[in-house]
């Protein structure tokens, strides 16, 4: 059946996994629900434990949250939010520590969801944050959620986008070891990651003609090669084969100076080469509604752009509004790829 039927005449489903149940994961889900406009618009569906989420609203205080437990899909109450249990068993629940059964309850959580968005029963997903070390096992052997789901969907690639309100940032190489950036940079990765991010600007987030700023790798973008030569060899020839194909790709930008004089806001996203060079001033500018949205998927995956943050888990002082704009990003991202479907057919 066509997805555009299946979402016709109801509110999307969204699922999100409870990530690791020793961070702030389940804090942040349950104050995120709390807020009436996204149950107006949606119905989640929480892949993990009601045990847990029961422990923290009562050790949260927080008793305008009410859940419908459910053993599948078919079993939905469109008013509430649902909740999966995907493991029986019942674990002690020690906020701010890392913990192997922790690792593993957050995977078992992750695998359910993934095969419901496989299934086609949910519209996307939200992913609460996981402890990338105690998750690791034999079917989770990656950096993160944006690799685990790039090979579950054999999807060829995928770009990791930070979106924020007025910033959008993604990175040609995300979970590497700085040491190997250099050396995973090329022409081909290049031109890939920065058509996965124009067709997302245009499917995604329904920006018809997106501008683009690609920034430089090197200090002062390489200063004419006497600092590196990847702007001259690699990046700026890029850039001049998307000009020619009708692209708006701008560069090789300084990064320190772009952010600095707010350049940014001139354009529709910027790519970054590495992590941290799109990370740092990303995190800077909107940390605390700043979402990680994984483009070039089949499916539709946003999280918040935070971690565990074991130091304030179980002590209510977690800001919910990263998972909230994460839950309204799924959203928005589902309406533009049905108006975008609609009107291809």
């Amino acid at each position: 059946m066509d997805k555009t039927n299946k979402t016709a005449g109801r509110k999307p489903l969204i699922g999100i996994t409870l990530g690791d149940f020793n961070g702030i994961g389940p804090e942040v889900i349950i104050k995120a629900l709390s807020d009436n406009r996204i149950m107006k618009l949606a119905t989640p569906i929480i892949y993990g434990s009601s045990k847990i989420l029961s422990y923290y609203r009562k050790a949260l205080k927080i008793n305008d949250f009410n859940y419908n437990t459910i053993r599948s899909i078919e079993n939905i109450n469109p008013k509430k939010a649902n909740v999966i249990n995907c493991w029986e068993d019942t674990y002690e629940i020690h906020p701010g520590s890392e913990e192997e059964i922790a690792g593993k309850c957050a995977f078992l959580a992750l695998e359910r969801a993934t095969a419901d968005l496989q299934a086609g029963l949910i519209d996307g997903i939200v992913t609460a944050p996981i402890n990338k070390n105690n998750i690791q096992n034999e079917s989770f052997k990656f950096p993160g959620h944006t690799e685990y789901l790039t090979k579950k969907f054999k999807a060829e690639d995928s770009l990791m986008l930070m979106v924020g309100e007025d910033l959008r940032i993604g990175v040609v190489t995300g979970h590497v070891p700085l040491k190997d950036v250099s050396k995973k940079i090329h022409s081909a990765l290049l031109l890939k990651k920065i058509q996965l991010m124009e067709d997302s600007l245009k499917i995604d987030f329904g920006i018809s003609k997106p501008k683009i700023a690609i920034l430089g790798l090197n200090p002062h973008a390489g200063e004419e090669g006497l600092l590196g030569q990847e702007e001259d060899k690699i990046i700026t020839p890029v850039i001049s084969k998307c000009k020619q194909k009708g692209m708006l790709v701008f560069g090789p930008y300084p990064s320190d100076g772009f952010f600095g004089m707010m350049h940014h806001k001139k354009f529709d996203a910027v790519l970054a080469m590495y992590h941290d060079q799109g990370l740092i001033p990303f995190k800077t500018l909107c940390f605390e509604s700043g979402v990680n949205y994984t483009a070039g998927l089949p499916v539709i995956r946003t999280s918040p752009d935070h971690g565990t943050a074991y130091n304030i888990a179980g002590k209510n002082q977690a800001e919910a509004s990263s998972m909230r704009e994460a839950l309204f990003l799924t959203l928005d991202i589902i309406k533009n790829r049905l108006e975008t479907k609609l009107i291809k057919a």
